[in-house]
């Protein structure tokens, strides 16, 4: 089943600790942008370029900065960062279904596996023995928990996610659908003929808070575990190596491929399409623009980039060209360097 939710101006600004400006028995029932908004919906502003958007928005209230408080004449919210308060707001609006307690009928549940009577359990779930399922845990329809997981309190593994052994989450995590936690590093030996596969011994364990898009792969440990920080979260199509280790609150958007045994500190943001390789060190603080690949360890914190933006294909052409004569340039311009240097030499003895 679903909620629903009407709220008074008055409840919103208390749970924002906000000033109301305006009636505060005044509904709303819903959040919607600026543009979109109804009369019984309340909006925010936090990027300036939509200022102009405050004079024609029909929102029945506004979420907004003190400083942008003369723009709009409706019902307003004033917060000193208004987009921490719409995050904060979306909870009470969500409209994602409740589900219901218990173990559906046609879930599978082993009889060695533990499952708290609050959690969820989805029809077609798979729950392998030794897994424990602690309270308010929910695992949705065909989802796997493999043996010997332990998903902590409160914990969404969304439809078809597959956790395989020895995977351990810790309270609040989300896992969202088709994600693979836990499958194997990719570690292999070369015969001189062939690649024989290397056995992955260790599992991965995720931190409290820590939230996994879709299609997310995290592979389990060659030796020791992979490690996932509190907080972090992990956006879709996402892969991360064995024995990666992430530090508390980092953020990582799509498509970020990370290879085996690198480490990444806390505080750290990788943009969409961001490379690391393999057996690198990532200081705490570091920001990594899109599409970046970073093939050596980065010890001093502050935003990194590399690659090249688009530009019409004629002009990406002739600098292509230019790439390759680079190394040419640099030692010609060393050469002009020493003429020069030697040149003053002779003026200044002359």
């Amino acid at each position: 089943m679903s909620k629903t939710t009407e709220l008074t101006l008055a409840a919103l600004a208390e749970q924002l600790d906000a000033e109301l400006q305006g009636d505060p028995d005044y509904l709303i029932r819903g959040l919607a942008p600026l543009a979109e908004a109804k009369p019984d919906q309340l909006s925010f502003l936090s990027n300036p370029q939509y200022r102009p958007q405050l004079d024609t928005s029909h929102a029945g209230a506004v979420i907004l900065h003190p400083d942008m408080a003369e723009h709009f004449n409706g019902n307003k919210l004033l917060l000193e960062n208004p987009y921490l308060g719409f995050a904060r707001l979306s909870h009470r609006f969500d409209q994602q279904p409740i589900p219901v307690k218990g173990i559906h009928p046609s879930a599978r549940v082993a009889e060695e596996a533990q499952v708290d009577p609050s959690a969820a359990i989805a029809a077609g779930a798979v729950i392998e023995a030794g897994a424990i399922i602690e309270a308010d845990c929910i695992v949705g329809a065909n989802a796997v928990i493999g043996a010997y997981c332990h998903l902590g309190a409160g914990t969404h593994v969304y439809p078809n996610a597959t956790l395989y052994h020895n995977v351990r989450t810790g309270q609040r995590c989300l896992i969202h659908a088709n994600s693979v936690i836990g499958g194997d590093g990719f570690g292999f030996a070369h015969t001189g003929q062939a690649w024989e596969k290397i056995a992955q011994l260790g599992g991965v364990v995720l931190g409290d808070d820590v939230e996994v898009g879709a299609c997310t792969s995290i592979d389990r440990g060659a030796l020791g575990d992979t490690i996932i920080g509190n907080d972090v979260k992990i956006d879709s199509q996402v892969q991360i190596a064995h024995n990666v280790k992430i530090g508390d609150h980092s953020a990582l958007a799509g498509c970020v491929g990370i290879a085996g045994s690198t480490q990444v500190g806390q505080y750290c943001m990788l943009g969409g399409g961001v490379g690391l390789s393999g057996h690198l060190h990532i200081t705490d603080g570091v920001q990594i623009t899109g599409m970046s690949l970073v093939t050596g360890s980065i010890e001093e914190r502050g935003i990194y980039s590399s690659g090249t933006g688009a530009m019409p294909n004629k002009a990406w052409r002739k600098n292509a060209v230019r790439f390759k004569q680079l190394d040419d340039m640099a030692r010609r311009l060393r050469q002009l360097e020493r003429q020069l240097q030697q040149l003053e030499g002779h003026t200044q003895e002359s």
